[in-house]
């Protein structure tokens, strides 16, 4: 796990000039039922540099490193800060529909884009035309431009998405807002599953939040699927080889 001088240290590095940064990450890409979320966090010079920061961020990393209460109590604190305006928090949701009609890359980066236009609209990265060469100095003073956060993706670039952003590999265990937006993501799509769970008894999703567990294959095999699975992903299940006996072999 990383330590909260490693956390913060690269977020400070990569915020230097600027007024914020915004950590992006998603949960659920790879799951074979339910929405993908994501979410974004905004924070400024001054939270990095925070109490806060400073003393708990050591506790916060990949939300898949951490248990169900752990992030439970973080989204509590969350909520605390954002409450106190020392962060801007927000998540954009993909349902099973939309990743069926654009794919999973194109749904995750629907909710990305919904995460991001809650606390930082696009046409915020337009910038003013800058000062000629014969401008006042006045006016070349007066010059600021529009662009004052850097947005910070987990992952590779992504293409084609109107944010320009920074892709970081591995990002939820090396910037704290990146850390923090995984959290969130996966806190907020836990929940969209156990509630699915209600509507769709006898899946398990909320054990196992709609991932391709065994038992989640074999409830699949069982009862067949519910219009929250995503048909694409099922196919490769489905058309797996039985054996002599009429059982279907599964791989992983």
């Amino acid at each position: 796990m990383a330590t909260r001088r490693q956390l913060r240290g690269f977020d400070i590095k990569q915020i230097t000039g600027l007024s914020g940064l915004i950590g992006v990450d998603e949960a659920g890409r790879g799951a074979l039922a339910g929405p993908v979320v994501a979410a974004a966090v905004l924070v400024s010079p001054g939270f990095l540099e925070s109490r806060w920061a400073v003393s708990k961020s050591g506790r916060v990393n990949d939300s898949k490193q951490l248990t169900a209460a752990d992030r439970a109590e973080l989204w509590n604190e969350f909520e605390e800060l954002v409450a106190a305006g020392q962060i801007h928090a927000n998540f954009g949701v993909a349902s099973v529909a939309e990743i069926e009609t654009v794919n999973i890359l194109g749904a995750t980066k629907l909710a990305m884009r919904r995460a991001l236009e809650g606390i930082y609209p696009p046409d915020a990265f337009e910038k003013k035309a800058e000062p000629d060469l014969f401008a006042s100095d006045e006016e070349k003073a007066a010059f600021q431009p529009t662009v004052s956060c850097r947005i910070l993706v987990d992952g590779l670039p992504l293409k084609n998405f109107p944010y320009p952003h920074q892709g970081i590999v591995s990002g939820d265990a090396r910037s704290l807002c990146i850390a923090m937006a995984s959290i969130i993501a996966k806190v907020t799509r836990d929940g969209l599953m156990d509630e699915l769970d209600k509507v769709h008894p006898g899946y398990g999703f909320a054990q196992h939040k709609g991932y391709g567990t065994e038992e989640h294959r074999e409830a699949l095999l069982r009862v067949g699927r519910c219009a929250d699975h995503r048909d694409s992903f099922l196919r490769k299940l489905f058309a797996e080889p039985r054996d002599l006996e009429g059982q279907m072999i599964l791989f992983d």
